[in-house]
C-alpha cells in the first residue's frame, strides 16, 4: 500500500532507532498531544490529519487529510535549558535533508522553523519542552493540490507534488527524515553540527 503511514507499512523499513516506538491515528486534534509522558526517548505519533494543528507562536497548521506528513517525536536530550531552542533548527534542517534525499528539490531552512523550496513554506517544526524531555512536531506538505494548501499564511505555501510535479510517498519521506533527524541529533548532542543537506 504505497504512501501508507500505518505502522506495517513504516516500522519494517526504519533504519534508525527513532520510531520503534510507533503510534499512529487517522485523526486527532495535534500529534503533540498524543506522546505520554513516559514515553521513550524516539517514540513517534503519526496522523494522517489534525484538526488543530499547531506552529509557532500561536500559529496555526492545517492540512487536507491524507495530504500531509505530520508527526510528533520524543526527545530526551539531558542538555542545558538553554541549547534545547536549538533543536528546531537541528530538526528543521534534518527534514529539508531528507526532502533533498527524496525528491532532489533543494530545500533550505529558514531559520529557526521553516523549511523552503523555492521560496515557498513546505514545512515546519515545532519544540515544546516539559521537564526532561521535548516533544518534536513536524508538518509537511506533500501531496496538496493548489487548493488544498492554506491562503493566509505568513510565507506563500507549496507542497511537494507542486514542485515536483509527482505524488511523493509519504512512508518514504518519513522514514528518511527520523533516519536523518536521528544522525543530526546525535552529533547536536555531541557536540558537533553536521553540514546541512
Amino acid at each position: 500500500m504505497p504512501d501508507s503511514l500505518l505502522a506495517a507499512e513504516v516500522v519494517p523499513r526504519l533504519r534508525g532507532r527513532f520510531g520503534r516506538e510507533y503510534l499512529y491515528v487517522a485523526a486527532c486534534p495535534s500529534t503533540q498531544r498524543l506522546l505520554r509522558d513516559d514515553e521513550p526517548e524516539g517514540a513517534v505519533a503519526v496522523a494522517d490529519h489534525q484538526t488543530d494543528g499547531r506552529g509557532r507562536l500561536g500559529r496555526t497548521w492545517t492540512d487536507a487529510p491524507g495530504t500531509s506528513l505530520l508527526l510528533s517525536l520524543v526527545l530526551r536530550p539531558g542538555v542545558a535549558p538553554d541549547r534545547l531552542p536549538e533543536l528546531t533548527v537541528v530538526a528543521a534542517e534534518a527534514c529539508a535533508g531528507a526532502i533533498g534525499a527524496v525528491t532532489r528539490l533543494e530545500a533550505t531552512v529558514k531559520e529557526p522553523n521553516d523549511v523552503l523550496v523555492r521560496g515557498r513554506k513546505v514545512a515546519g517544526l515545532l519544540g515544546e519542552a516539559a521537564g526532561d524531555r521535548v516533544v518534536l512536531g513536524c508538518g509537511v506538505n506533500v501531496n496538496q493540490a493548489e487548493e488544498e494548501l492554506p491562503r493566509e499564511t505568513r510565507l506563500p505555501a507549496t507542497s511537494l507534488r507542486l514542485e515536483l510535479g509527482s505524488r511523493v510517498d509519504r512512508s518514504e519521506l518519513l522514514v528518511e527524515l527520523l533516519l536523518r533527524l536521528e544522525r543530526r541529533y546525535d552529533d547536536w548532542l555531541s557536540g558537533a553540527r553536521a553540514p546541512a543537506g
